[in-house]
């Protein structure tokens, strides 16, 4: 037995108890005739004393010797500690060791194990078994595995069935790129990795699962950015019989289950928003609702005067930030450098000051009068002591440089809080957007999705109008989840793929299998899947995924662990019948 109790459990109720333990050397302090070693497993910290009096000579000398990162076992009996320490679970006691064994030798690791290290990033991706030892890192993933088990937990008691569907499946032409796996038995042809498990969990519909869940491993070779990596996992759902509203409901519960048990936060009120609300009065389609600032368009009392700028563009568009009226003109102007950033975009920005008096000061007096600037003033809903930022050119474009003014200010005001959770849904997303390099549409989410029933008719008159039948649930300005009420009859589905440009050939080709089962009584059906790691770094208090994940890629998409990906073999290119032309 290589331990009696693990290093977090053992307190005064313990003390005269002979005990077994075994872990990792956190540290060691040697005052010469006595020595303290705090002993590291994933429960916690347990203190260890040699006693150059107690302890018998040899475990004493070899307790001298041992180094960071020492796996050890120790014998000893629990004690009352001299010295307590309130901060540790087992700070009333330590263990007089009479019995020590190095079970294995460590090199010094290349950085501090502890809560606040002197790792950077990269460092500790390449080491990352050691930095799981550490509290932030383990107990991130200790938070997830409660996550995933509060998820399966409510829809198992929902009558949900978890199905695990393959991973080796075909390429499809919509959505991100593939992962693409040569298949040896079959030359030249290949299998993908899956986006995502939509065609399987439909046609478990067509099968009668009726409610089907999996937390589920999914692939997409896109470009990366701190909240995505090209392996991730979703909560995968779907439900037969269902309309949009028995859905939301579901998923509603569900969200309120974790927030209430993962998080103890009771909440009430999903609010729904209209995909084109959403865009007019955030910017974007997962607005973060825990603060306001709205946008204002100001168009109608911004236009007509001499001030060129304005006069020009398709939209003028401001928010109010709250108390910030007191900025100073450096301060304003590093935000104006913000905007202008290239990753941003913006040519410029004015501003206005509302001033406590009830009166205006704005970077265009020049143009504008009092009048005007109070009507500006009424549009974006400020009060005296806030300032007015106003953006203005293309309309998709400057909606997109405000929504992100609107964060970067939040983040700098604060209210941005971790712990305060502001969910809603987004619904009516279009069904189709026009994709100008291709010269035709694309589905906005995938091929199969239901259009609303009211819109069909104007498939023929005007595509880029119909709307989708889709939702998307978002959490603190973050999309944690998605879906939408599925095609299930053949019909619809090839008028589907004849408006994204499928030829009939190639739909029977890509989607034949689909095509074919909606003939064998296919039941109305519909779903959402919320991505995990992202639910679980917003539970967490966190806006980024990666140290909720144990083995992540970085930026780049390479594991700088195991050095992957990596060249292979020629022996086994060759038994793939694949040629590398790296002039290519």
């Amino acid at each position: 037995m290589y331990r009696s109790h693990n290093c977090g459990e053992l307190n005064a109720s313990h003390i005269n108890t002979e005990v077994t333990l075994a872990g990792w050397v956190q540290k060691s302090r040697d005052k010469g005739f006595m020595s303290w070693v705090d002993l590291r497993d994933r429960y916690g910290i347990t203190q260890l004393i040699f006693d150059s009096e107690r302890t018998d000579g040899k475990v004493f000398e070899k307790a001298r010797s041992l180094g960071r990162e020492f796996v050890i076992q120790v014998r000893g009996k629990v004690i009352e500690r001299e010295s307590k320490n309130p901060n540790m679970a087992t700070g009333d006691i330590e263990i007089l060791v009479s019995e020590l064994n190095v079970l294995n030798e460590a090199l010094l690791p290349p950085f501090t194990i502890e809560d606040e290290t002197d790792g950077g990033e990269e460092l500790r991706m390449k080491y990352r078994y050691i930095d799981i030892r550490r509290n932030p890192v383990k107990n991130s993933l200790l938070f997830r595995h409660k996550v995933a088990m509060e998820v399966r937990k409510y829809l198992s008691a929902q009558d949900f069935c978890e199905v695990e569907t393959p991973y080796l499946i075909k390429s499809t032409p919509e959505g991100a790129r593939d992962f693409v796996v040569p298949s040896r038995m079959n030359p030249g042809q290949f299998y993908a990795l899956p986006q995502s498990p939509q065609t399987f969990k439909q046609l478990l519909m067509v099968g009668g699962m009726d409610k089907y869940f999996q937390i589920v491993k999914c692939f997409r070779d896109e470009d990366l950015r701190a909240d995505r990596q090209p392996e991730f996992t979703q909560i995968d759902c779907e439900m037969a019989f269902v309309e949009q509203e028995d859905i939301l409901d579901t998923f509603e519960g569900l969200t309120r289950h974790l927030l209430k048990e993962i998080k103890g936060v009771d909440v009430e009120k999903f609010p729904r928003m209209t995909y084109d609300h959403a865009m007019k009065t955030y910017g974007n389609d997962k607005p973060d609702i825990r603060f306001k600032m709205e946008f204002g368009e100001l168009n109608q009392v911004a236009q007509h005067k001499e001030f060129s700028v304005f006069n020009a563009a398709e939209l003028v568009v401001g928010i109010a930030a709250p108390n910030c009226g007191e900025m100073t003109r450096k301060e304003i102007d590093a935000l104006i450098e913000w905007v202008k950033r290239p990753q941003i975009g913006a040519s410029g920005m004015v501003y206005v000051k509302c001033n406590a008096d009830g009166t205006f000061k704005s970077s265009v007096d020049k143009f504008y009068d009092q009048d005007d600037l109070q009507k500006w003033a009424e549009a974006t809903q400020a009060k005296a002591g806030d300032m007015i930022f106003i953006l203005s050119g293309n309309a998709n474009k400057t909606r997109t440089q405000l929504s992100a003014l609107r964060m970067e200010l939040a983040t700098r005001l604060g209210l941005r809080k971790p712990d305060e959770f502001a969910p809603l849904w987004v619904v009516d997303f279009p069904l189709l957007e026009f994709d100008e390099e291709s010269g035709r549409y694309h589905a906005m989410h995938h091929p199969f999705t239901s259009p609303k029933p009211e819109d069909m008719s104007l498939l023929e008159t005007n595509p880029g109008k119909v709307r989708a039948n889709a939702y998307d649930m978002v959490l603190n300005g973050n999309e944690i989840g998605g879906g939408s009420i599925r095609i299930h009859d053949k019909e619809t589905q090839a008028l589907m793929f004849k408006y994204l440009g499928f030829t009939e050939e190639e739909a029977r080709n890509q989607f034949g299998f689909l095509m074919d089962a909606f003939q064998f009584g296919a039941p109305p059906h519909g779903g959402l899947a919320f991505g995990l790691d992202r639910l679980v770094a917003i539970l967490g208090g966190q806006e980024t995924i990666r140290d909720f994940i144990a083995f992540p890629k970085n930026n780049s998409g390479r594991d700088v662990m195991i050095d992957a990906p990596s060249n292979i073999n020629p022996v086994q290119l060759n038994e793939l019948q694949i040629k590398l032309d790296l002039k290519l």
